[in-house]
């Protein structure tokens, strides 16, 4: 039997409506230079913030550049623009939109690829980063746009090869959607967080990720291969580090996704098992089938140069560490800054469920590690509020947690001196 408190909450909440198709339909994709040109003056002329959104083909091919660009603004419409056909160059659509609010869904994900074609903004609202900081259980766009719009997307495409050239008709209503109700999102948004008391500490993040610096190249990427926890020694690490980077340059050569060259339990088990042949390495897992004789000599030559390095040269067995040791570890190592993490997560836990807001929103739980684990000379709220600072916590967020933090780092002070 149905509960009649479950009937009557369906009732109340109308079901979302499927958004099938944009208002001005299908825009054809700019891919030329005199189509660019069009699409330039149209959105300059534009009126209010422009909606911002990426697609790549991750898992596809190497790297993770733009296939495809969408933008609405109001008096411009859609556009669906072409970044490869058009040279790889979208500067004269970014410097003619450059100082009005880009409003974009999970800004950190398609910034660097934005960045790459000449589209870097000033300003920005990141509809994402406004849910979680409005206490939204669901910040998908998806999610975000039924629960606060009333609309239902379809999102069946955004795994999809955007490489692939003519993009399906599909595919391009897929994409247009993605822009269609943004800019609609993004002011109920701010009228939700207004009315929380929220909206200056989302515009503050806003500026922090419009200033950010592109994001520096990862240090020893190999060491990111999955699996890795499996090997233990230098040299067997010396044989992932010859791998990865054999097959990162075959997969950059070929630009396909590195994965698709070869997979990482492939690495791994090569690493492991250190074949002395092409024809040991062949009966490995990842190495039959479709893997090529000059492939197989190739695979194998990169563990024969991991098997010659001279000790001097073999990778050490954990990455050069950048902060603090895994919490897991501090209570045998250091049971006072243990019980200080304690306090302090405790603490930060306590206020963003009043705030409603995820943990790591309020603060950044490095942050918090790294002030536990060596804390100022003399524990004060300004103390810690400049170590915060230095990591790069706003000013909200310094105000609500650096007077927590400091109370848990003294109540545990006696405790470590005893």
């Amino acid at each position: 039997m149905t509960d009649a408190r479950e009937t009557a909450a369906s009732e109340a909440t109308p079901a979302p409506v499927p958004l099938l198709d944009p208002r001005e339909g299908i825009p054809p994709v700019t891919a030329s230079a005199e189509a660019l040109a069009e699409v330039v003056a149209a959105f300059a002329a534009g009126t209010g913030p422009v909606a911002v959104d990426a697609e790549r083909a991750s898992g596809y091919r190497y790297g993770q550049r733009a296939y495809l660009v969408q933008l609405r603004r109001a008096g411009a419409g859609t556009a669906l623009v072409d970044p490869i056909a058009c040279g790889g160059d979208l500067t004269s659509l970014g410097d003619a939109i450059a100082g009005e609010e880009w409003v974009l869904h999970a800004a950190s994900q398609d910034l660097p690829c934005l960045y790459e074609i000449g589209l870097r903004p000033t300003r920005l609202f990141d509809t994402e980063l406004a849910g979680r900081l409005a206490g939204f259980p669901r910040v998908g766009l998806g999610p975000m746009v039924e629960s606060v719009l009333g609309f239902a997307l379809e999102k069946g495409h955004s795994a999809v090869d955007w490489s692939t050239r003519p993009l399906p008709e599909p595919w391009l209503r897929y994409a247009a959607l993605d822009v269609e109700l943004l800019v609609d999102l993004r002011d109920a948004l701010e009228e939700e967080l207004r009315s929380q008391g929220k909206l200056e500490w989302a515009l503050e993040e806003f500026a922090a990720l419009a200033a950010a610096p592109p994001p520096a190249p990862r240090v020893d990427p190999w060491r990111r291969t999955s699996g890795m926890h499996k090997v233990r020694r230098r040299r067997q690490l010396g044989a992932v580090r010859e791998l990865w980077n054999a097959r990162d340059a075959i997969a950059r050569e070929r630009d396909v996704s590195p994965g698709r060259v070869l997979t990482d339990a492939a690495i791994v088990a090569a690493a492991l098992a250190m074949p002395l042949n092409a024809h040991a390495l062949a009966a490995l897992p990842g190495f039959g089938g479709r893997v090529n004789r000059r492939q197989m000599d190739g695979w194998q030559a990169a563990v024969d140069r991991a098997r010659a390095l001279p000790e001097r040269e073999l990778p050490q067995t954990g990455a050069s560490p950048a902060g603090p040791p895994p919490p897991r570890s501090w209570a045998d190592r250091d049971p006072a800054a243990a019980a200080r993490l304690s306090a302090a997560r405790a603490a930060v836990s306590a206020l963003a469920e009043e705030l409603n807001m995820p943990q790591e929103n309020l603060i950044a739980p490095d942050s918090v590690r790294r002030v536990c684990w060596e804390p100022p000379a003399r524990a004060s709220a300004q103390a810690v509020a400049e170590r915060l600072a230095e990591r790069g916590a706003r000013r909200w967020q310094i105000g609500l947690v650096s007077e927590l933090i400091t109370e848990a780092l003294g109540a545990v002070a006696p405790a470590a001196e005893d």
